[in-house]
């Protein structure tokens, strides 16, 4: 994954790809993997950095959705514990399973939920990863010793997936580059060209560090942009309608001392209905999320004030130790794209399934989902390509595909940038070398987690990790400040105040 040298090679190439995806988060990249893996050839544009949007901002979770149960939504339950069991197999370095309790508060209360969890492993059939199971109030305490226990009854023990969802990302889409996949960020689209019949054969992308345009040809094209999805649609038809709307997610990142052990905490009803994680990750604890509507797409969004006070709240009436604004090391939002119903307004209530689209022009757009069922939306919209392409047909292997690991650094080393993380120069050396950072940011926020960890630290390392990748990319001093400046300026916002 040597940037210039894709870049070269896209110049150069006159015969049309079998497949365009555009969009290098989760999906994009899962349709890229898809569509190499059965021997197609492929190409990955992606604007940003892979993983600059919604992808980086999970709640780092595989899983099924305890709260899709409650909801009814029981096909897509089926369908996402399924895809847990294939990324536990194909992902073991960075998917593991993770225990979580639910608190209970009266024995009604912990019948409902203990019996809504035995539902869940019912629902996951042969793909279960461990029984769910009742516990007395001191076995919770006992697991879960950072607990608050006034009015404590009990607890209910369940398991569900838990991983890194950008080292995920990179894994993946250096899986697709080995079985012939190309992938280039910083990528943008600018426009469809068309044949004579008004079906899309290509597009034009301009690539973002030079300005250079290049033109491609593409007997299918895939639309993977998530919350960017309908102006990527209206840019192949302009009468195109808006089919997702958009909800707002956050998180904090406190210290590893609210969670001392490695069982993370599910609230199930927070005082406006809502569903809150806490969950140990990276040698933290990681709380959140929210359901905020939000009227537009935003490649850096931020959380509200409001958002922030909600998480703090919730969490300190469960936690012995109340978190405050003080104790935050990080806060991050992301928007996830979901699929209009015309149901309902409130965007909790919206399914999290994913939809398929194809355009008059034979544009294929594939949006919704979440981070779990990735390759099964991929599979599909890679299914519809090919037909549309004209392809000859075969079948996705991705069910059985091993996900090649990166080699990490070990924790503890005494070449650590920062005191507190666990990063070294090697690992950004790696990063520029084989994984297409190209900025201050693509290092500390998504080859590393150190943004997402420790605004402060992110801020503080800004100035080493430009001098390296500066020695790595031939980069000269101007180059450096600005990007300690440019990385300094989004870092603010992932600063609580």
């Amino acid at each position: 994954m040597v940037r210039n040298e894709i870049l070269e090679r896209l110049r150069e190439r006159a015969s049309p790809w079998d497949i365009v995806v555009i969009g290098g988060g989760a999906t994009g990249v899962g349709c890229a993997l898809d569509a190499a893996s059965r021997g197609y050839e492929v190409l990955l544009l992606e604007q940003h950095d892979f993983g600059k949007g919604t992808s980086s901002r999970s709640t780092k979770m595989i899983h099924g959705g305890v709260r899709y149960v409650r909801q009814g939504d029981m096909s897509l339950v089926r369908e996402a514990l399924k895809e847990r069991s294939i990324l536990l197999q194909n992902a073991p370095h960075v998917v593991h399973r993770q225990a979580f309790i639910v608190p209970c508060f009266g024995p009604l209360q912990k019948l409902y939920y203990g019996i809504g969890l035995k539902l869940y492993d019912l629902l996951s059939g042969r793909h279960g990863i461990g029984r769910s199971r009742m516990i007395s109030k001191s076995e919770t305490l006992g697991i879960f010793p950072t607990l608050n226990a006034n009015g404590l009854f009990g607890g209910v023990l369940y398991y569900d997936g838990h991983f890194d969802d950008t080292r995920l990302l990179i894994d993946l889409a250096k899986t697709a580059r080995s079985h012939g996949a190309e992938l280039l960020n910083y990528a943008r689209v600018l426009s469809f060209t068309k044949n004579a019949g008004g079906r899309i054969s290509g597009l034009k992308f301009e690539d973002v560090e030079t300005g250079v345009e290049v033109e491609v040809s593409a007997r299918a094209i895939i639309n993977a942009t998530g919350i960017f999805c309908d102006p990527v649609r209206q840019m192949a038809d302009a009468k195109a309608k808006p089919v997702v709307t958009f909800a707002q997610g956050i998180h904090i990142v406190l210290d590893k001392g609210f969670l001392t052990g490695d069982t993370a905490l599910m609230i199930p009803r927070t005082n406006d209905g809502r569903v809150l994680f806490c969950i140990p990750w990276h040698g933290h604890t990681l709380v959140g999320t929210t359901d905020t509507p939000v009227g537009s797409a935003e490649i850096e969004p931020t959380a509200l004030e409001s958002e922030i006070d909600f998480v703090l709240e919730n969490a300190g009436q469960y936690l012995a130790q109340k978190p405050k604004r003080s104790d935050i090391l990080s806060v991050f939002a992301g928007i996830r794209p979901l699929v209009r119903s015309g149901k309902s307004d409130k965007t909790s209530s919206i399914s999290r399934s994913h939809d398929l689209f194809v355009d008059d022009a034979g544009l294929v757009t594939i949006t919704g989902g979440k981070w779990t069922t990735y390759r099964r939306m991929a599979e599909e919209a890679v299914d519809k390509a090919s037909r549309i392409g004209k392809l000859e047909g075969r079948a996705s292997v991705t069910a059985g595909l091993t996900i090649k690991g990166t080699e990490t650094t070990t924790p503890g080393s005494s070449s650590r940038l920062h005191p507190d993380m666990d990063y070294t120069a090697e690992d950004v050396v790696i990063a520029v070398r084989d994984e297409m950072a190209r900025t201050v940011e693509d290092v500390l926020a998504r080859r590393t987690r150190v943004l997402f960890l420790n605004a402060r630290a992110a801020i503080e390392l800004a100035g080493p990790v430009a001098k390296i990748m500066a020695a790595e990319l031939g980069k000269d001093n101007e180059w450096i400040a600005l990007q300690i400046v440019e990385f300094k300026t989004i870092a603010q916002n992932y600063l609580a105040r």
